[in-house]
């Protein structure tokens, strides 16, 4: 089994930050770039992976009360993750993401899942950016 987890600092409230991480259907705006999300029934989602060009069933489940999005495969068993915004103050938040990988077929290795994380989080933080600024102005 391999871990990995990532944190990046965002110039807004957790809130914001929660509900732009937690919209299904704008999940592409900031996952990597070879990953799809299609919300299905709740809390079922597919997973469309273009490297393998495979869909898996997955389940996502967003607790606001907890600023926490918990995601994982259905079937096979593959990975699993969650993401987690705590505020900091001064309008601030912090995102951890973490994913864990239990079988190794499913892990893309240290380097490309901390690349792939942190760019992530920079296009979250991007999304976040953006809607913080259209609703201020």
């Amino acid at each position: 089994m391999a871990e990995y987890e990532r944190s990046r600092t965002m110039p807004a409230q957790p809130e914001q930050v929660f509900d732009q991480a937690a919209n299904v259907s704008q999940l592409d705006a900031w996952l990597p770039d070879a990953l799809h999300v299609r919300a299905q029934e709740p809390p079922a989602v597919t997973v469309h992976e273009d490297r393998t060009d495979e869909d898996a069933s997955a389940l996502m489940r967003a607790e606001r009360d907890q600023m926490r999005i918990e995601w994982g495969t259905r079937e096979q068993g593959g990975y699993a993750g969650w993401l987690q915004v705590a505020g900091i103050g001064s309008g601030a938040s912090e995102v951890t993401v973490h994913l864990s990988f239990f079988e190794d077929s499913h892990d893309p290795g240290e380097r490309a899942a901390r690349d792939a994380l942190d760019g992530s989080l920079r296009r979250l933080e991007e999304q976040v950016r953006l809607r913080v600024d259209n609703a201020a102005g």
